[in-house]
C-alpha cells in the first residue's frame, strides 16, 4: 500500500486519464482511510467524466476495474474497517421478484466488490429474507431461493414465520405492551400478510439481535421488486445498467458524518399507487390517441423521439402540490417500445398491451430516470424514508415504522417526517437510488399487491385507494405535529384531533376535486377511441388493441366513475 505501483490498475489508469485535478496518491498511506480519502476524490472524477453528456462505457469497465483492486488491497492490507451491510428484503409471495432482486446484488457485487473471501463468496455483505407470504408454495420457493444464493456466495438468512415468532416470544410482556401499536397482535396461527410497515419492524428487533456480531453494522433496507441498477436515457430509450457503487458510497457516509439513517430513491416505476396517477396518466393516454389520429397507419412509428421529461420527482403524482412541488397538466408522449422497422398499427398494439399494467402501478409513460450528481457531496437534509432503499446504524435501530397496525401507505413520508424533527442532519438523502420494477415480465401483473384484487378482466383498487386516502391523512398530519415546536413541545390530544380532522377535510376537498376531472378526462378518452371516423375502428386487424383500450376504459370507471367502491 505504499505507492502506486502496487496498484497495477490504478497506475496504468492515472497514465491514462488526462485530468487536471488529479489528486495526489498519499505517500505514506499509514491507514485505509487515508487511502479511501485519496479513491473518495478519485472516484468523484470518474464518475463525473463517466456520465457527462452520456454513459462512457469505456470509463465504467475502469471505474469497476479500480474498485476490485482497491477491495482487494484493503482486506490484503488487514485494515478494512468498512462497515458491515445486512441487507434486508421484505417479501410477501413474490418469488420472481426476490429472484431478481438477489440476482442483482450477486451481480453488483461482481462489478463492485465490497469484500471477499478466500473462497470467493462475499465478505462485507449478509442478506436476511423477512418472508411475510401466505402461499406455502411461494413460501417454499423463497426458501429455495435463499440456499441457491448461499451456494453462490451469498451470505443469505431466511426469517420466516418460525423464526419471526421465535423472535417475538423472545419480548418481555412490557415489551409487548410497549411495541404493540408497532407489532400488532401477534396470532400465530395468522401469521402471514402482516403489512410491509409490520414485517419491517419485526425485522428491526432480528436486526438488533444480529448488530452484536459485528463491530460497525449497516442495516439497508429494500424492496423485493427493486434492482440493485439504474435506468437512465440513451439515444432516446432507456437503459438498465450497474453503473452506481452503492456499498462504497454508504460506507464513506457513514464514516465521513455523524448520520443515523441515509434515504436513497427509485427510478424506473413510480413509488405510490395507481389511486394517485389516474388524472395524469389520463391526459397522456387521450394525447397519444390525439396524435394517433393525424398519423396514417402504415406510416413508419414516429413515437421514438421523445425525450426524457424531467420536471420534478413527482411528475407522475396527480397532487405533486401537496408535496411542493409545481402541478402540471403536460402531457407526456408514449415513448413506443418496439425495435425494428413498424408502422404507427404496431405502435397502437404495443400502447394498447401495455395499458393494463397501470392498473399494478406502472406509468407507462412517465418513468424516472437516473441524473448523476456526486454522491459524498450531495447529500442533503431530508424528509421521506424511501422504505425500499433505506440505511441507518444502531442508532437508527429505535425508530421503527410508525402506526404500522394501519396498513396505510405512506408510511415512509410519516416516518420521514418525525426523523427530520428529532435527528435534524443525522437523516439525510443520497443520490443512491435503485431501479424499481413493479410488475414481472412473464404476466405484465405485479405477484402481489395489497388493496389490488383483480378479479378476471377487472382490477379493483379499492383497497388500495383506501390505503393511500388515510395514508395522506397521516402523513400531512404528521407533517404538522412535527412543525416548528417538536420535539420541545406535544399537542395536548384534543389538539391534534383537531388537527387530524383539519387535515382529512382538506384532503377530501382535494380528492372529490381530482375525481372530478378523472371523470372529465374518461369521457373525452372514451369519445376519443371510439370516434367511428378513427382509422383504427374499421380496421378488423386493431380491433383487439381497441378492446384492451375499452378494458382499461372500464375499470378507471369501475374504479374512478360515480359510485365506485372506493370513492
Amino acid at each position: 500500500m505504499d505507492n502506486p505501483r502496487d496498484f497495477p490498475v490504478l497506475n496504468a489508469f492515472l497514465a491514462d486519464f488526462k485530468e487536471a485535478d488529479l489528486p495526489a496518491f498519499p505517500r505514506e498511506p499509514q491507514a485505509a482511510e487515508d487511502l479511501l480519502r485519496f479513491y473518495d476524490r478519485l472516484f468523484s472524477l470518474v464518475e463525473g467524466k463517466m456520465w457527462e453528456g452520456g454513459l462512457d462505457r469505456g470509463l465504467l469497465e475502469s471505474y469497476r476495474q479500480l474498485m476490485a483492486e482497491l477491495n482487494a488491497q484493503l482486506q490484503q492490507s488487514g485494515q478494512d474497517d468498512r462497515h458491515h451491510f445486512i441487507v434486508v428484503i421484505p417479501v410477501a409471495d413474490r418469488p420472481r421478484h426476490l429472484q431478481s432482486c438477489l440476482e442483482s446484488l450477486l451481480t453488483l457485487c461482481g462489478y463492485f466488490p465490497y469484500g471477499k473471501k478466500a473462497d470467493g463468496s462475499i465478505a462485507g455483505i449478509s442478506v436476511l429474507i423477512a418472508d411475510d407470504s401466505r402461499d406455502m408454495v411461494n413460501i417454499a420457493k423463497h426458501k429455495d431461493i435463499v440456499e441457491a444464493y448461499n451456494r453462490r456466495g451469498l451470505d443469505a438468512q431466511y426469517f420466516g414465520q418460525e423464526e419471526q415468532l421465535k423472535v417475538m416470544d423472545g419480548l418481555t410482556d412490557q415489551q409487548r405492551q410497549d411495541l404493540q401499536g408497532v407489532l400488532g397482535a401477534c396470532d400465530a396461527h395468522r401469521f402471514y400478510h402482516k403489512g410491509a410497515s409490520i414485517m419491517r419492524n419485526i425485522a428491526c428487533i432480528r436486526l438488533d439481535e444480529m448488530a452484536g456480531q459485528y463491530e460497525k453494522p449497516l442495516f439497508y433496507f429494500v424492496d423485493s421488486d427493486q434492482e440493485f441498477q439504474v435506468k437512465y436515457e440513451s439515444n432516446g430509450k432507456g437503459e438498465d445498467v450497474y453503473a452506481v457503487n452503492y456499498f462504497y458510497h454508504l460506507d464513506r457516509i457513514f464514516s465521513c458524518g455523524d448520520v443515523s439513517v441515509i434515504t436513497g430513491k427509485v427510478v424506473g416505476d413510480p413509488p405510490v399507487s395507481p389511486a394517485v396517477m389516474a388524472a395524469n396518466f389520463l391526459n397522456d393516454v387521450c394525447a397519444f390517441l390525439e396524435e394517433m389520429v393525424g398519423r396514417r397507419k402504415e406510416d413508419a412509428c414516429l413515437f421514438h423521439g421523445a425525450e426524457a421529461q424531467r420536471h420534478s420527482d413527482a411528475v407522475y403524482h396527480d397532487m405533486a402540490d401537496l408535496f411542493g412541488y409545481k402541478s402540471s397538466e403536460t402531457s407526456f408522449q408514449y415513448r413506443c417500445g418496439l425495435q425494428g422497422t413498424h408502422d404507427h398499427g404496431g405502435c397502437f398494439k404495443d400502447f394498447a398491451a401495455r395499458i393494463r399494467q397501470f392498473f399494478d402501478g406502472e406509468h407507462p409513460t412517465r418513468k424516472t430516470w437516473f441524473t448523476y450528481s456526486d454522491v459524498l457531496s450531495s447529500t442533503v437534509s431530508a424528509r421521506t424514508v424511501y422504505t425500499g432503499n433505506y440505511v441507518f446504524n444502531r442508532d437508527g435501530l429505535a425508530y421503527f415504522i410508525p402506526f404500522a397496525t394501519l396498513k396505510l401507505r405512506m408510511a415512509g413520508p410519516t416516518l420521514g417526517r418525525i426523523l427530520g424533527a428529532e435527528l435534524d442532519e443525522g437523516f439525510l438523502s443520497a443520490n443512491l437510488p435503485m431501479l424499481h420494477k413493479r410488475t414481472v415480465e412473464e404476466t405484465g401483473q405485479s405477484e402481489f399487491r395489497p388493496g389490488i384484487v383483480h378479479e378476471d378482466r377487472l382490477v379493483d383498487l379499492s383497497g388500495e385507494l383506501e390505503r393511500q386516502y388515510f395514508g395522506d391523512v397521516m402523513l400531512f398530519s404528521m407533517e404538522k405535529l412535527t412543525g416548528e415546536n417538536y420535539p420541545q413541545s406535544v399537542l395536548a390530544e384534543n389538539d391534534v384531533l383537531e388537527l387530524l380532522q383539519q387535515t382529512e377535510r382538506h384532503l377530501r376537498n382535494k380528492y372529490m376535486e381530482k375525481h372530478r376531472q378523472i371523470q372529465q378526462k374518461l369521457e373525452r378518452l372514451e369519445k376519443l377511441l371510439l370516434e367511428p371516423s378513427n382509422w383504427w375502428m374499421g380496421d378488423g386487424n386493431m380491433q383487439d388493441a381497441v378492446g384492451e383500450i375499452e378494458a382499461f376504459v372500464a375499470n378507471m370507471k369501475y374504479n374512478f366513475g360515480s359510485g365506485a367502491r372506493g370513492m
